[in-house]
């Protein structure tokens, strides 16, 4: 790169005035003496050290590091304290222009609300230099001084000074008010020792070149000082930024998006930082010990405790490997929950993938210190953002930072594992191909609580109300709305972790030969999939059972949803007896309360109800409060499949062969494993389907008629107990199979090559709309489309129904064996209703959609 050439000599300017005696101070204008006195009470000062380390033999230009109002006046007063010159004073000739004697190399954008952007600023100093080449009799030395204002407050100086304590970023002058305030009464002024413009200039260089040497090596100073006396940069936010916009695939990026725009470079970049600084978290220690204060009294104030299982698992693994935290999503409090517990437990709090939603005003802000980097909700046909989000998740993976994510995309409203979206797992291993300095680990979190803040938002979601937006005046009504509640118990299990390198082992044994070549390997999709669902698989398999989600599991099973209570205290008892006969994975924790406190503690949070008769109480739920308990049924539903699938075949059968039970299985477990995330393959399936069918005898439930896998197996008769109990572990899957039914059903009263996929999932919505309204109120997920659009891109994938040319479904006479099976499970007046109604769905829609188009002719 070529000099630029010296600026040429402007002509003389009239002589100056003679330089002031040193140690002189001169007089600080009015508006700054009235300033400055409003501030006494606030501001005690610490000079550090206590007899600054230069002379007055010369005029003395300080130099600060930021300009601020705050900083100029604090500098005068630890200057007129000292005996020293005052900034706000004229220095000799006033070489800077400006009548002062001080400098700052950045300079703060922006108003009094928004947020400030650090601008180079080094006029002055370049006018000062400039200056001394014009005019050989100016002599000034240059003190550079850095001011901290509350750098260390204790834990007893209070969580919200702590929040307002000095770091590493360009703060706004409301936030420096407030840390003044907080923080004054701990301010350093750090001086250090000066140095000679002229001895500056000795090198002869240029004057841009100059400029920029000088202030290079103050930045630097500075750096070192402030990183002795606040300790070093954790904030990440302007480090990952720099490096993900100066990233080569960003700068490709930055190029082509100037090419589609018609603009130039530097206005495609501004673009690519506006995303990465929208998206960067910027993690402060002060604000995570902050939030450890707060938190702690919240938890305690709302919960009754929280319970965390298996941490000590983590630990032995997390040393030397990139921690992935994939929890499921069942709250709000999910993230603020995990992140507490980590730190309390002296981990250090992931890097948070939260939706551009919750970057609200002061919490969005709150949340970014906290870990929380925001992302929007779709970024198709946007490749810019898409480029730099991955940049940026690259950047985190290769600097070792721990990261969090939910999978799910977004929060369960029915209390059931969400399809995963594997986006966040692909840049993840993306990243990982591109530089695998640590090796990935993915691990699991199951978060269960006995009631959701969310309930009653889910509730009316799940019956067609729109979602509310988040906004900060919401959020404020929400917590003092939460803070009246009471919501029990609340568990954390650590799953078993997923690790990369075994599944990239598994699908790509020679994937270290392709990791650094930007085509995407022909394996890349299926491992993300395998991956996701994995992890979910691995989630449920560390499932917390606590006493609502046994309650509801019992009591939903009744059209009343009301028991009395002897039959409710044997059905709790049987599903323990289900859970710990045949355990479904060693990370799986159930309750350790009987059946009688389990009802104690229902009625004691008020889930429950008691209503008094004189032949024995009946125990119910009542109301929004049963519809919201499915929610807590169908976190444990997984862990009761084999068992529900066994009692489901007796629901209207007397006896069946076990070989038939076991085929049926076999047959329905790719659905049932596709919905619930089961973690069996089909032959392991009937194994358990085996134990509990000896379960079930050995309990009384079930009887073996003859010996061998051609036997019998039979149940008792109507009425019995027995009888009543399987019908209520029945229930918890009947709504599955009667959906399945609805689906195959429509497609098969329609025929082949008549439905697309869409059309055939809609029908089914329609379909089980209507089923739920002639018949019990359903379940909301019951007619979920997300629910049947799953079983049906089953169906595809086992090949049982195929996509046409045309875009419709194609299939054979293997779906009338389902509909043959069907008669084992579901009862022949619910056979009818379901065949009846679909045809009726299909007609009216039909003729609805006739309708619109002939109004549009």
């Amino acid at each position: 790169m070529t000099e630029q050439p010296s600026l040429p000599l402007p002509p003389p300017p009239a002589p100056t005035p003679p330089p002031a005696p040193a140690g002189k101070r001169a007089r600080p204008p009015l508006w700054a003496r009235l300033i400055e006195k409003l501030l006494v009470p606030w501001i005690e000062i610490k000079r550090e050290p206590a007899v600054p380390p230069f002379t007055l033999d010369r005029p003395v230009c300080y130099v600060l590091e930021n300009y601020g109002l705050s900083n100029t006046l604090i500098l005068d007063r630890a200057c007129r304290e000292a005996g020293l010159p005052s900034p706000l004073a004229t220095l000799p000739g006033d070489p800077l222009g400006r009548k002062r004697a001080y400098v700052a190399l950045s300079r703060r954008g922006g108003g009094l609300w928004t947020r400030p952007k650090n601008k180079n600023h080094s006029d002055g100093l370049s006018r000062l230099l400039m200056a001394h080449r014009l005019y050989p009799d100016q002599d000034v030395q240059v003190v550079p001084v850095s001011i901290f204002v509350g750098r260390a407050p204790s834990r007893q100086s209070g969580w919200f000074s702590v929040l307002f304590s000095e770091n590493w970023a360009l703060v706004g002058r409301f936030r420096r008010l407030l840390a003044i305030l907080l923080n004054g009464r701990d301010t350093v002024v750090q001086f250090s020792p000066s140095v000679r413009v002229w001895e500056i200039l000795d090198e002869d260089l240029p004057h841009e070149r100059t400029v920029r040497k000088v202030s290079r090596m103050l930045r630097a100073h500075f750096r070192k000082i402030r990183s002795a006396v606040i300790g070093p940069d954790l904030s990440t936010r302007r480090l990952l930024v720099d490096r993900v916009l100066d990233a080569e695939p960003v700068r490709k990026a930055i190029a082509d998006q100037a090419r589609r725009d018609g603009s130039e470079y530097l206005e495609a970049w501004k673009k690519a930082h506006g995303f990465a600084w929208e998206i960067a978290a910027d993690y402060s220690n002060p604000v995570v010990r902050s939030a450890s204060f707060a938190l702690t009294g919240f938890w305690n104030r709302i919960y009754d405790g929280v319970d965390v299982h298996h941490l000590d698992k983590l630990k032995q693994i997390a040393p030397g490997h990139e921690v992935v935290y994939v929890p499921c999503h069942r709250s709000h409090m999910d993230y603020l929950l995990l992140s507490y517990l980590l730190y309390t437990h002296g981990i250090v709090p992931p890097h948070i993938v939260a939706g551009i939603n919750l970057n609200m005003p002061v919490i969005g802000s709150i949340l970014r210190r906290g870990g929380a980097f925001f992302i929007r909700r779709s970024i198709r046909g946007n490749a810019l953002y898409a480029v730099v989000l991955g940049e940026y998740v690259a950047q985190l993976v290769g600097e070792g930072f721990s990261i969090e994510y939910f999978i799910e995309g977004g929060r369960s409203r029915t209390g059931r594992l969400l399809a995963p979206k594997g986006g966040m797992i692909a840049m993840t291993l993306k990243a990982f191909l591109r530089a695998p300095r640590r090796p990935v680990v993915f691990q699991p979190v199951y978060i269960g609580y006995e009631k959701v803040i969310e309930g009653k938002s889910y509730l009316d979601e799940l019956t067609g109300q729109p979602k509310q937006k988040e906004t900060i005046w919401a959020l404020i009504r929400g917590v003092f709305e939460i803070l009246r509640e009471h919501y029990g118990k609340v568990t954390v299990n650590f799953g078993e972790p997923v690790f990369m390198d075994a599944m990239l082992a598994k699908n790509a044994p020679d994937w270290r030969e392709t990791a650094d070549t930007d085509d995407k390997p022909a394996w890349f999709n299926d491992t993300v999939d395998e991956l996701a669902h994995q992890i979910q698989v691995n989630i449920n398999r560390a499932a917390d059972v606590n006493p609502i989600n046994l309650l509801a599991l019992a009591l939903l099973s009744t059209p009343k949803h009301a028991m009395a209570e002897s039959d409710l205290l044997a059905q709790l008892a049987l599903s323990k007896k289900l859970l710990a006969a045949l355990p479904y994975s060693d990370r799986v924790t159930v309750t350790a309360k009987s059946p009688e406190e389990i009802i104690v503690y229902g009625e004691k949070i008020g889930v429950l109800t008691r209503r008094k008769h004189p032949l024995g109480d009946v125990i119910g739920v009542e109301g929004e409060t049963a519809v919201l308990q499915s929610y807590f049924r169908n976190n444990s539903l997984h862990l009761f499949s084999a068992a529900a699938w066994i009692a489901l075949c007796f629901q209207n059968n007397r006896r069946l062969s076990r070989s038939s039970l076991l085929r049926l299985g076999k047959t329905i477990y790719p659905f049932i494993q596709e919905e619930l995330f089961l973690p069996w393959n089909e032959d392991e399936f009937s194994e358990r389907l085996n134990a509990t069918i000896d379960l079930f005898i050995a309990e009384g439930l079930l009887s073996q008629v003859n010996e061998g896998e051609d036997g019998y197996i039979a149940r008792g008769p109507g009425q019995t107990d027995e009888v009543f109990r399987l019908r209520a572990v029945a229930h918890s899957l009947q709504q599955a199979f009667e959906r399945y039914f609805i689906a195959i059903t429509t497609l098969v009263k329609n025929g082949p090559r008549t439905l697309s996929a869409g059309e055939l999932e809609t029908l089914c919505h329609l379909a089980a709309q209507r089923l739920s309204l002639l018949y019990a109120p359903a379940a909301p997920e019951f007619f979920d489309k997300s629910l049947f659009r799953g079983f049906i891109g089953k169906l595809r994938e086992l090949k049982l129904v195929w996509l046409c040319p045309n875009g419709k479904l194609d299939f054979d006479e293997r779906l009338n064996t389902w509909e043959k099976d069907a008669k084992l499970v579901l009862s022949r007046e619910l056979r009818h209703t379901i065949t009846k109604i679909s045809p009726e769905a299909v007609s009216k829609v039909a003729a609805g959609a006739a309708g619109a188009a002939e109004s549009k002719a």
